[in-house]
């Protein structure tokens, strides 16, 4: 790729109070950007997000800081970039999203953009970047394979950026979409031989956001372990502190972004512990996409076949949170063959795939 330099202005993005607000003309247009650059490298448009969705993660960042920049040329907005970290002690990597369309590609937005994401990444005490670039599902001449060895993905413009840049391919996610205008008996089936399996040590719940004061703790103990148990290849991810207080905070965030979320999860009896969740999200729109976020079985409680439990089990009660949803979208590690097991069971099939990178700044 050759890049013809142009005069290029970067600035810190101004965070605006409300969506509607007269500063927020920068974070709507980071939006619009990401939005717009998802659909053509993934090929697909269904991971649209809104500003009213995003803004209240920026506007309360007691437990993960964000940092945005915008990209001028000629006093137009001509890119975008955001870096997110935990706010937590001894944290070691921080998050880049890199924003821009085809016709800047080659005007050297793209790197102005990185090298500033890495002087605020190393200003904020962090010596890694790691960042996510989307691809089409259909196999190119060329094709790129992680340090995982697992999976593979067509090169982007993105993702060449990124190689020149320094940063490696450490790993390969599916996205997985489920139309959800069929029928759901094989999800049925499957609840039901996997409950019978699991055997009566484990008790099934659910509850829609907020959660329940009394599930809090548990909740919040699933979820930091998503930083140790699930497949990560080498990227550096910190372990972050979860307790009852951060789900309040979670939960509050997703509220003030309109939108809806069920999560349904297992409790081992002998224990008391929650041992396992699914997460199913969708925005203030009900007849829009639905987004699977987290789904996790803690180690010690893995081969009871609980994952399959909490994902029937919530895809079964989503049909009665939002009937008009017409699919879920989730994203899996390729080494995660469990899960996708599960989900191909189900009947997912692949709609696109992620590429996980770092770069190490020192």
């Amino acid at each position: 790729m050759t890049e013809t330099l142009t005069k290029i202005v970067i600035t810190s993005m101004v965070i605006p109070s409300r969506t509607d607000a007269p500063d927020s003309e920068e974070f709507r247009t980071m939006i619009d950007l990401r939005n717009q650059m998802t659909r053509i490298d993934a090929g697909i448009d269904d991971l649209d997000d809104t500003p009213e969705q995003i803004l209240p993660s920026w506007l309360d960042q007691t437990d993960r800081l964000r940092r945005g920049f915008i990209a001028r040329s000629h006093g137009q907005i001509v890119g975008a970039a955001s870096i997110t970290t935990s706010s937590q002690p001894g944290t070691t990597s921080a998050e880049l999203e890199l924003m821009l369309l085809p016709a800047q590609w080659e005007s050297g937005v793209g790197r102005a953009l990185l090298e500033r994401a890495e002087q605020e990444t190393l200003a904020l005490g962090r010596d890694a970047l790691l960042t996510w670039t989307l691809h089409p599902a259909d196999p190119r001449e060329r094709m790129l394979k992680p340090a995982t060895g697992w999976g593979e993905v067509a090169p982007t413009p993105m993702s060449d950026l990124l190689e020149m840049s320094g940063h490696t391919l450490e790993q390969v996610a599916r996205n997985s979409v489920l139309a959800l205008d069929g029928s759901l008996e094989r999800a049925k089936q499957s609840l039901t031989t996997a409950t019978a399996f699991a055997g009566s040590d484990y008790r099934l719940i659910s509850w829609t956001l907020p959660t329940p004061r009394e599930l809090r703790a548990g909740y919040a103990g699933v979820i930091a372990r998503m930083a140790t148990d699930v497949p990560s290849g080498d990227l550096d991810i910190t372990a972050e502190t979860w307790d009852a207080e951060r789900i309040v905070r979670h939960d509050a965030q997703f509220a003030a972004g309109g939108q809806t979320v069920s999560v349904a999860a297992v409790i081992h009896e002998p224990t008391g512990n929650m041992v396992a969740i699914n997460e199913l999200c969708i925005g203030s729109d009900l007849a829009g996409v639905t987004h699977q976020w987290g789904t996790l079985v803690v180690k010690e409680h893995r081969g009871k076949r609980l994952g399959t439990i909490v994902k029937c089990a919530n895809l079964l009660r989503w049909h009665e949170v939002a009937p008009d949803s017409p699919k879920i979208s989730t994203f899996n590690a390729e080494e995660n063959r469990p899960m996708l097991d599960i989900n191909e069971a189900i009947g997912f099939v692949a709609a696109s795939y992620a590429g996980a990178w770092q770069k190490k700044l020192c």
